[in-house]
């Protein structure tokens, strides 16, 4: 039963995933696209892309998402339920915990122990989101043309405006009117 088994792929991700909306990325990418094959990667970086878009927490929006493309509306509901239950279910548990006992040094070495790693999850899945929007692939290509230039400056463009602050809407948007100059210059013109 696959509404069955989006909740609870969803609910594994949601029980593991520690560090927010970014770090699920990297569990929901090997759960939807490398362990049960539902997604492609190609599918998986589309569905992060709108999740990002969307208003909602990320984790929540690529659930939904996800479960939508695997199994229509029903599927929806049950990863995004998957996803959710855990967390309202841990994040109490652990609210409580940590007003109680936060200030324990073992606890903040446990914390501070779990950041790098979620640093490294996201940079892992951010490595492969790249690979696969520059060459459209999985592993760096030997040689480079046009279109991959074009998605390094707008990768470049990006990260600088992040820099400065720049908020995400504004980003995405300059980053869709310069995707679309970069087509037009591809295809010669006007």
């Amino acid at each position: 039963m696959i509404y069955l088994q989006l909740f609870f792929e969803f609910a594994k991700v949601s029980i593991f995933c520690v560090g927010g909306g970014y770090a699920s990325m990297p569990l929901i990418q090997a759960a939807v696209v490398d362990e049960r094959g539902w997604l492609t990667l190609a599918q998986f970086i589309d569905i992060f892309t709108i999740s990002q878009m969307t208003p909602g927490p990320i984790g929540i929006n690529a659930a939904t998402f996800a479960g939508m493309t695997v199994a229509g509306a029903w599927g929806a509901v049950a990863a995004t339920a998957g996803f959710a239950f855990p967390s309202l279910i841990l994040g109490i548990a652990l609210a409580k915990l940590f007003f109680k006992y936060g200030d324990i040094g073992s606890i903040r070495g446990i914390l501070n122990g779990l950041r790098p790693a979620v640093i490294a999850l996201i940079c892992g899945a951010a490595i492969d989101f790249i690979l696969l929007a520059v060459w459209n692939t999985e592993s760096l290509p030997t040689s480079f043309d046009a279109t991959e230039w074009s998605s390094i400056v707008i990768i470049a463009f990006a990260l600088i405006a992040m820099h400065y602050k720049y908020g995400v809407i504004t980003i995405l948007a300059a980053s869709g009117v310069l995707g679309v100059l970069f087509g037009v210059l591809k295809s010669g013109g006007m």
